[in-house]
């Protein structure tokens, strides 16, 4: 009797157990297909910036490219470096390293240190330089450079860490704002995307962290089309009335680059002996990113309200020289 009740309370423990695990699963059943598809497991956290590291290796200074640097926590840096690079032993040996930011002008020289190796090539002529205050290379080109000292170095399969705290920073003046902090919009490093091995150009505000009801950055942007515009709109005003224009003009061209898409450039620059000629370089992704501009209410305000203030007006397209350049705008 015992035994068959024991027996009993067990078989009635498994099926509500069973019952409960079914539950569990039916309740993480998708309801909905996913559109995102699974391309396996890849490391996809690019695009990085683009960094050149610099060192004293056997008495001698070198450069490598590297494209696998981190941050962890809020002060130390990780820097990800192949075993077999050269730089590595000279980096070992003095656990001192520079991390030196790529600017565009830079970038072709960053990419030859990459290419060839300190062990056959003697690279410490690629870049001038000066001796930072932490006894590491600095180059006087980049815009930003870190001095820092290894910590630690954390050994995974085929790579050497190097777990680095930042010593001195050195900003060039030119990308450093009014309020003393680093401004990007100036410094506009390159970053690097691995998959493709190609670099990206950086430098748009899209809008301010924890803060983008009180302060909207700009939209993300469309490509250009085939049927995309290039315009110079060529307006002269009344000298009445300019104070009062260029308010209405800078409004519908912060609001246009703040919330349109298809909006890509409002340049507006005015002639020096004569501030009353303004011209505006305009550019939109298509035509139908053009019409709604020109529908949008805030477009509508500028132009009712504008009408009697400009004396004329030149609508001029343009055909790009390099369709391959283009302005990028960004908003403080």
């Amino acid at each position: 009797m015992i035994k068959s009740t024991v027996y009993a309370l067990a078989l009635s423990v498994l099926l509500s157990c069973g019952v409960t695990e079914n539950k569990e699963d039916s309740d993480r059943q998708n309801t909905t297909e996913m559109e995102k598809k699974n391309i396996g497991s890849l490391l996809a956290l690019y695009p990085k910036p683009l960094t050149v590291v610099g060192a004293e290796v056997e008495g001698k200074v070198n450069w490598l490219v590297v494209g696998h640097t981190g941050i962890i926590g809020h002060d130390r840096i990780l820097v990800s470096m192949n075993k077999s690079h050269y730089t590595n032993q000279g980096i070992r040996k003095s656990k001192k390293l520079s991390i030196n930011l790529v600017s565009r002008e830079m970038l072709p020289r960053a990419d030859y240190v990459g290419s060839v190796s300190g062990a056959s090539v003697d690279k410490s002529a690629v870049f001038d330089f000066h001796w930072g205050e932490n006894g590491s290379p600095v180059i006087d080109s980049s815009p930003l450079t870190m001095e820092c000292d290894v910590e630690d170095i954390y050994e995974t399969d085929g790579f050497d860490n190097f777990i680095c705290s930042v010593v001195n920073t050195y900003a060039a003046p030119d990308v450093i704002g009014s309020n003393g902090r680093l401004d990007y919009t100036r410094l506009k490093p390159v970053l690097f995307e691995f998959p493709s091995y190609s670099y990206i150009a950086t430098g748009e505000v899209i809008g301010r962290c924890l803060k983008l009801d009180e302060e909207p950055g700009m939209c993300a942007k469309e490509p250009m089309a085939d049927d995309g515009i290039v315009r110079l709109s060529k307006i002269e005003v009344y000298p009445q009335y300019l104070d009062e224009y260029m308010t209405y003009a800078t409004q519908v061209g912060e609001v246009s680059l703040r919330t349109e898409p298809g909006v890509l450039t409002m340049y507006a620059v005015s002639e020096k002996e004569n501030p009353c000629r303004i011209t505006i370089l305009e550019t939109y992704a298509s035509q139908e990113a053009y019409e709604k501009h020109i529908a949008s209410e805030h477009f509508q305000r500028y132009k009712q309200g504008t009408l009697h203030m400009v004396k004329s007006l030149v609508l001029s397209d343009q055909l790009p020289l390099n369709p391959s350049n283009r302005i990028n705008n960004f908003i403080q």
